[in-house]
């Protein structure tokens, strides 16, 4: 399998538009689209949460503490305390670990969540890609990684082509001397989070990252944490300003550590891979599109001629798809999909074939 790599700095910055997101198509007049740009599970935070959350404004006035929620994510992960460290969502953190953490040759493995990149750019990081190939499925090639990289970050399962790689390989990215991230902000939407590396201890310079914005529906209260060796945990702590997580936020996270809030994540993580089925199988009606896959998180990658005039039929009939093109080693011809319940669903794929058949891209 041959994996090219890329400089951002030679090649060109500019080609790709690392600060967009998903929520960008669903701003301002468009918010009354149905929302299958942004992958933060429909339905959420449900009412217990939102409570909890409520039940902690009376406490304001007092500055946050967050050794309850440390403590509990924790517990969670069978790790020690001094291996947590909490943020104000996964976001945060790549800034911190570019800020906080001696870099000489960062290596970023896409297509991805762009805003690793975006923040260790921002650092003042020349920025090296990997990019995984649609040919091979984006499917993880360890060897592809250049040996004197000694930062490397990866999703799992990856956002935006829904690929989950087997731990096994991506432990085989790790080595002494290099920081490996691992983006596991979607691993709770995987049955049985199977591929996980939380709670591992043996793997030299780990740093896990993980968020509890998309299973809950939190994206507005910024919660998310770090696990890592205890060294690096102090570096990222170091960097983050007093009082990085509100109030709020710990109260969510140490609610999403109790045993009722896991076994609602899992159910509804099995849920998720019904649906998914549900909406892959839809897609592959059509003749002219083609599903990235197997797909594992909750939402799909797909490809297609005129993407981008199917997407914007798509909002004039009532939906938001992500575009493509912003993640490198993507083009114009792909779009990504949220997965939603099954009525969200067929109403989703009959706008799709009324926008394909209008514009004549494919054949049911």
């Amino acid at each position: 399998m041959h994996t090219p790599t890329e400089s951002p700095d030679a090649t060109g910055a500019g080609a790709h538009d690392l600060r967009h997101h998903g929520d960008a198509e669903v701003r301002g007049r468009d918010r009354d689209l149905t929302d299958l740009a942004v992958n933060v599970r429909a339905g959420t935070p449900p009412a217990w949460l939102r409570e909890r959350i409520a039940g902690s404004l009376g406490s304001l006035a007092a500055y946050p503490d967050g050794r309850p929620a440390r403590a509990a994510v924790a517990d969670r992960h069978g790790l020690p305390v001094e291996r947590v460290l909490l943020t104000a969502g996964a976001a945060e953190a790549f800034v911190l670990i570019a800020r906080a953490l001696p870099v000489r040759r960062p290596v970023v493995i896409h297509p991805q969540f762009t805003e690793p990149e975006a923040a260790l750019r921002a650092a003042g990081h020349k920025v090296d890609r990997v990019l995984l190939r649609a040919g091979d499925g984006f499917r993880l090639d360890p060897s592809a990684v250049p040996d004197d990289a000694d930062l490397v970050v990866v999703g799992n399962p990856t956002n935006p082509t829904s690929v989950l790689h087997p731990a096994a390989l991506v432990e085989r990215l790790a080595r002494p001397g290099r920081t490996l991230v691992v983006d596991e902000a979607f691993m709770d939407a995987v049955p049985g989070e199977r591929e996980t590396l939380c709670g591992r201890t043996d793997v030299p310079g780990l740093v896990v990252l993980r968020s509890l914005t998309k299973t809950w529906g939190l994206a507005g209260l910024r919660i998310g944490y770090v696990l890592a060796d205890p060294g690096t945990v102090r570096a990222l702590e170091e960097t983050q300003p007093l009082w990085p997580v509100s109030a709020p936020a710990l109260t969510a996270a140490e609610a999403c550590m109790e045993p009722r809030a896991l076994a609602e994540a899992a159910a509804a993580a099995e849920r998720i891979a019904v649906d998914r089925a549900h909406l892959v199988a839809g897609l592959r009606e059509f003749t002219e599109v083609r599903v990235a896959g197997p797909a594992e998180a909750p939402f799909v990658l797909v490809r297609l001629e005129r993407a981008a005039e199917v997407r914007e039929r798509l909002r004039l009939l009532g939906f938001a798809a992500r575009r493509g093109d912003t993640f490198p080693g993507l083009g114009p011809e792909w779009l990504r999909l949220a997965v939603r319940d099954r009525a969200t669903t067929n109403r989703f794929l009959q706008a799709f074939d009324q926008a394909l058949q209008t514009l004549g891209t494919a054949v049911r």
